[in-house]
C-alpha cells in the first residue's frame, strides 16, 4: 500500500511540474488516504502482532 502511496504521489509531481492542477489535487489526496490506511494497519499490525508471538 505505501508503493501505491508513493506512486500517486510521483504523479502529482509530476502533473504539477507539467500545470496539471486538477490532476495534482487529485493524486496528491489519493496518496494521502493510501499514506494514512498504510499508518494505521502497521500499527495495527505492530500491536496486535506482538500478542499473537507470545501465546
Amino acid at each position: 500500500m505505501l508503493r501505491w502511496a508513493l506512486g500517486f504521489f510521483i504523479v502529482a509531481i509530476i502533473a504539477a511540474i507539467f500545470g496539471f492542477g486538477g490532476i495534482t489535487a487529485g493524486a496528491a489526496s489519493i496518496a494521502k488516504i493510501l499514506f494514512f490506511i498504510f499508518v494505521v494497519l502497521f500499527l495495527l499490525t505492530l500491536i496486535f502482532g506482538r500478542k499473537v508471538w507470545k501465546s
